[in-house]
């Protein structure tokens, strides 16, 4: 027992003094390195690695997940801020459609009543309070209805795909909005305008209001064509002729006429060219992301030498009979050129699938 413990000590001192002399030479390096960096920036770098080691992290990652990881912060930020200013921008419409009618009715309606001829009169009365009607009516129902959400609850209706961000199953159609956090029944997009998603409740909302607007912007531009040349003309200064005097009630006047045509002729040409892609969109059958999702179909299946259909397109007619919910000839004047409130064809849930030149309902 005496021998035994020396001999233990001997072969155990020389490893655990190693052992020691490496524990002192990595707080060392350790120590070292961190009087060198600030902790943040080593978190921050570890971070970034850790980032960079994920995108390569298995082979299904192509070029869409890294542009989506690079780019996440941005469209975090985006959504957020989109989120918040919502009702900014709902306020920002409400106040410059007031500032327009407020012009309308206190200017430009006594000059029409004091110099047009009665059917004139007559003309503008009734086109301008069904424009404002039809205005009102699809804003308020395109803000405030829900564009429609796939069921939470366990159900038999057909799925098409499972959500990564809700991990719940998607309807055809439907995709995922980053700002309402949910998934959206025919999702065509988010619109700040709105504080809502354009999906398959309010698309038709959304489209009429764009429709409606951009002619009662036009309707003004035209209409206060004259009166713009005129306060302009009036209050632009020549150096030559002395400037005529002016009360402050006509240079208010003059520069209410110059601001309402402005503002109506930049929304009416910036609207236009929205509502005309819409238009094209509907006829297509196709919304906003499925016009990129069948493009790249496209793509992918002419490298194959084949040709790619969309399903949901049913013909031009039909296609707008199906937006607009017309089922008869009367619906027309009921449920399009006046304001109404129906609902969709189908629930967006299910989708027929019907032959391209079958006509969908007689007209």
């Amino acid at each position: 027992m005496v021998q035994f413990g020396p001999r233990c000590r001997m072969r155990w001192c020389p490893s655990s003094v190693l052992h020691l002399l490496r524990c002192v030479r990595s707080r060392s390096c350790t120590r070292r390195g961190k009087s060198r960096l600030p902790p943040w920036i080593r978190e921050t770098w570890a971070y970034i690695l850790l980032l960079v080691q994920s995108l390569c992290f298995n082979s299904l990652t192509d070029s869409d997940v890294v542009f989506d990881s690079v780019f996440e912060p941005v469209f975090w930020t985006v959504d957020y801020v989109t989120r918040w200013f919502g009702t900014v921008f709902v306020c920002l419409v409400v106040i410059l459609t007031s500032s327009i009618l407020a012009i309308v009715y206190i200017i430009l309606l006594p000059l029409v009543l004091n110099t047009y001829s009665p059917p004139w009169i007559a003309w503008h009365i009734c086109y301008g309070h069904w424009n404002l009607v039809m205005i009102v009516f699809h804003y308020y129902k395109s803000a405030r209805t829900s564009p429609g959400y796939p069921p939470t609850v366990k159900n038999d209706s057909p799925f098409v795909a499972v959500c990564k961000k809700c991990i719940m199953p998607k309807p055809a159609r439907t995709h995922h909005c980053g700002i309402c956090n949910r998934c959206i029944l025919k999702m065509d997009h988010h619109c700040p305008w709105l504080n809502n998603c354009v999906g398959h409740f309010n698309h038709r909302y959304f489209f009429s209001f764009c429709l409606s607007m951009t002619l009662g912007c036009v309707y003004c531009s035209i209409s206060g064509r004259n009166l713009f040349l005129e306060a302009y003309n009036a209050i632009e200064t020549n150096y030559q002729t002395p400037a005529p005097h002016y009360t402050f009630k006509e240079k208010m006047i003059n520069k209410s006429i110059i601001y309402m045509w402005v503002l109506t002729s930049t929304v009416g040409v910036a609207l236009g060219a929205l509502t005309f892609w819409h238009a094209v969109l509907i006829s297509r059958g196709e919304t906003s992301i499925e016009k990129h999702i069948n493009s790249k179909e496209t793509k992918r299946l002419a490298k194959r030498g084949r040709v790619y259909k969309n399903p949901f397109n049913y013909g031009r007619l039909n296609n707008w009979k199906v937006f607009l919910g017309v089922e008869k000839r009367s619906h027309w004047l009921t449920r399009v050129i006046l304001p109404s409130g129906h609902p969709p064809l189908c629930d967006g849930l299910t989708w027929d699938i019907l032959p391209f030149k079958k006509d969908l309902m007689p007209v």
